[in-house]
């Protein structure tokens, strides 16, 4: 697939939060379902849904928790807002080499789609390069654009990241996190480092790419707290590792600590709660403390992606104008985004029909590290041969096959 020229990033602003408020959380998933309206094999059909979600929230299933910005209504309005939202997002090339190629159906939306999701945390005090990418997520679609699913890539893999010319790096084995600091090195910035990373997962899994987004976390806070916060439900009691409170507020332990002032911890208890934004992105980001480490984070991480997702679909703000202009405004400063040279407004209506309920967490390495003779993590096989149907686009029947890949929370 080619990829569009690029274009200016986009400066990525921060914002204050609220504190959020406790409350019941869900979670659900499950193999793909019958598509409604279809016949059964007694002859009836199954019945309609009554309610359809409204577009924009949709984008969020389809872009995994990243364009939940546009209103529902006619084909028309809504391509308007599908037009005013990306004139605040900043488009730029993340593919480079790993996008797919006309062969593999990448000049054309009606097969299988991937999408490289990448999550960074860049503070005030720290280079804009010096930096690594703290989630990896591959999000699928099948060809039946009905599904979606959200797979991690450990953080500490293993991996022989290929040379990259952009950033002047030679190549080398290093954990898969690294590849997105080596692609940003000699001013190839985050486009570099957004295309060694897919050049990386490509090298190891096969997969090509037809589209990618960077979702810069700071920004992404503003996103969590227009929506009025998410419900999580928290599985195991952990102390923040990154985060104190001082004087009501949760701030950076770095922060906190120029205070001069009495710090206490952060703990996020067990039960289900609502989380504003800086809550659901510190509490996605813990590891240290966790059964499993890493891997209850990406679960954790994949949680907090469904709850945005239903939250957007089931929280009224559809019917909010005031609402919907202040997420627009909120995404353009999270995200920077990649859709393969494919019209932007053509990505979201192919898969309009996907929605929070359809999207499935998957997990890699049964959930838990999996380390070769030197110690080091490698993926496991049962791992290789979901990375195998997926690019053979049978995940579902793999999923089906195999219920233990699904990820439970």
């Amino acid at each position: 697939m080619q990829v569009p020229t690029r274009h200016p990033s986009a400066v990525l602003d921060r914002g204050p939060d609220t504190p959020g408020t406790s409350g019941a959380g869900s979670y659900q998933s499950g193999p793909s379902r019958p598509q409604d309206g279809k016949p059964r094999k007694n002859g009836t059909k199954r019945p309609r849904r009554p309610r359809k979600d409204p577009l924009w929230a949709r984008l969020v299933v389809i872009f995994g928790a990243l364009l939940m910005v546009f209103s529902g209504g006619s084909i028309v309005g809504a391509k308007a807002l599908v037009g005013q939202a990306t004139g605040t997002i900043a488009q730029d090339n993340l593919l480079g080499g790993a996008g797919k190629t006309s062969a593999e159906g990448g000049s054309n939306l009606d097969g299988p789609i991937d999408m490289l999701l990448l999550g960074v945390d860049i503070r005030q005090s720290w280079e804009p390069n010096d930096t690594r990418a703290d989630s990896i997520v591959i999000l699928h679609i099948p060809s039946t654009h009905d599904q979606a699913y959200l797979i991690s890539i450990p953080r500490d893999l293993d991996a022989q990241i290929p040379p990259f010319s952009e950033s002047g790096f030679a190549g080398g084995s290093d954990k898969i996190n690294s590849a997105f600091y080596h692609g940003a090195q000699g001013g190839a910035g985050w486009s570099g480092g957004a295309q060694l990373m897919a050049k990386t997962i490509k090298s190891l899994t096969g997969i090509s790419f037809d589209g990618a987004a960077i979702i810069d976390f700071g920004g992404f806070r503003g996103v969590i707290n227009e929506l009025g916060g998410v419900r999580m439900c928290v599985d195991q009691q952990v102390t923040s590792a990154h985060m104190s409170m001082v004087d009501g507020k949760q701030m950076w332990n770095a922060d906190a600590k120029k205070t001069g002032k009495t710090r206490t911890p952060v703990v996020y208890k067990k039960g289900c709660q609502t989380m504003n934004g800086t809550q659901a992105l510190d509490y996605s980001r813990q590891r240290y403390g966790l059964k499993n480490g890493d891997y209850d984070r990406q679960r954790h991480q994949q949680q907090m992606i469904k709850a945005i997702a239903k939250k957007a679909m089931d929280g009224g703000i559809a019917s909010n104008p005031l609402k919907i202009n202040q997420l627009i405004k909120s995404a353009g400063k999270a995200f920077t985004l990649d859709t393969g040279g494919v019209a932007i407004d053509n990505f979201i209506f192919t898969l309009r029909g996907v929605t929070a309920n359809d999207m499935m967490l998957l997990r890699t390495n049964n959930g838990t590290f999996n380390g070769n003779s030197s110690g080091k993590e490698e993926l496991n096989e049962l791992t290789l041969r979901m990375f195998d149907a997926l690019k053979r686009d049978q995940l579902s029947q793999f999923v089906i096959e195999n219920p233990e890949i699904i990820s439970t929370s």
